[in-house]
């Protein structure tokens, strides 16, 4: 694993832990509690936000979108943690999908019912 993937990796195993333990006082602990409702609420929070400081100008505006995409990242691993997948796995999945353009990937889906 690259160097600068090792934070993720990190953050991922302290989740699952805490999934787990369910830690009074802690953060994760609350979310998880609060069920994927509450985490979802959270991910499309931070992804409005992430959204707003893409059209942020300057340095400024950069490393305010770089924390949001932190605060996204983080809120999606969480939801992952309580539903007890490991982020191997969506890198297996990013990885089936190499190769493959977009439309062609989102075509072959089964139509929603």
């Amino acid at each position: 694993m690259p160097d600068s993937l090792m934070p993720l990796d990190r953050l991922m195993k302290t989740l699952a832990e805490r999934a787990e333990t369910r830690p009074a006082g802690s953060y994760t602990t609350k979310l998880m509690d609060g069920g994927s409702e509450k985490i979802g609420a959270k991910i499309l929070e931070e992804a409005a936000e992430l959204i707003e400081a893409a059209d942020e100008p300057g340095d400024e505006g950069r490393n305010h979108f770089v924390y949001e995409a932190g605060d996204l990242i983080y809120h999606t691993l969480v939801m992952l943690a309580y539903r007890g997948v490991e982020l191997d796995e969506v890198a297996a999945e990013l990885a089936r999908r190499e190769g493959t353009s977009g439309l062609s990937e989102k075509a072959s889906r089964k139509p929603s019912q």
